[in-house]
């Protein structure tokens, strides 16, 4: 490896270690400057490319030891590990009052069927509208909308079955917007209303999410090939359609 390798990576100790180019507490300040700069949760790959002279181990401690110094008691910021990265945001128990000073006007809550939605969507996802309905027993086309519209779920596909309806997921939005670092922390259903509001049905909601999907007839062999068959000519109608054009 060349000295300017070694300059750019960090020197090798005498035990053939990489030794940091920034001493702990150097490195504990840079971090906390470049995850409270960042719009986005800040990725470790991200962290990685920026202290490429800093050997990995070096900055996760530093991490860490921001992360605890942060969840001291008195503190109105915490730094949290959310939606794949790291992110510094207010204590949830301070949210009214920054709510109160960025825009105090704006309503901030989603309506209650909306809420309840999309908590049918983020435990049953991938999920089809006509499911949401038969769960929750209520018209979904609007709300799904201004779900979309807030970005809070996404559109991932389509079901196999007949019409073919279309498939709902939620986003990374979702994530940042609940504070969770991934799927995977959704908390039960119980815990999940609580954050989403004393008016939420808790029971109307376990029960549509712990009830067995509605049953729906699949596509067969001869219609799944079909479908097939019509992409195929339709790609070949655009196909044939740019050779006349070609030609003329």
């Amino acid at each position: 490896m060349s000295d300017e390798d070694n300059e750019s990576r960090g020197d090798v100790d005498e035990n053939g270690g990489e030794t940091s180019v920034l001493p702990p507490v150097e490195v504990r300040a840079v971090l906390e400057a470049l995850i409270f700069a960042s719009e986005q949760p800040i990725t470790p790959r991200e962290i990685a490319q920026v202290l490429g002279g800093v050997p990995k181990e070096s900055w996760q401690a530093a991490l860490l030891d921001l992360q605890q110094d942060y969840a001291r008691d008195g503190r109105g910021l915490q730094l949290v590990e959310i939606a794949g990265g790291w992110q510094i945001t207010t204590r949830p128990e301070y949210n009214d009052w920054v709510r109160e000073l960025l825009d105090p006007q704006r309503p901030t809550r989603l309506s209650i069927q909306a809420l309840e939605t999309l908590a049918v969507i983020a435990y049953k996802q991938p999920v089809t509208q006509p499911e949401v309905i038969e769960l929750r027993g209520v018209k979904s086309g609007g709300v799904l909308k201004t779900l979309l519209e807030k970005r809070l779920i996404r559109i991932t596909g389509r079901k196999e079955v007949v019409g073919r309806p279309m498939l709902y997921g939620t986003t990374k939005e979702f994530l940042l917007h609940f504070g969770l670092k991934d799927l995977g922390e959704l908390p039960r259903i119980e815990e999940f209303a609580e954050v989403l509001g004393e008016e939420v049905d808790v029971e109307g909601l376990k029960r549509a999410i712990e009830a067995p999907r509605p049953v729906e007839i699949p596509l067969s062999d001869d219609e799944g090939e079909q479908l097939r068959l019509d992409a195929e000519d339709e790609d070949g109608g655009a196909s044939d359609a740019s050779d006349r054009r070609g030609e003329d």
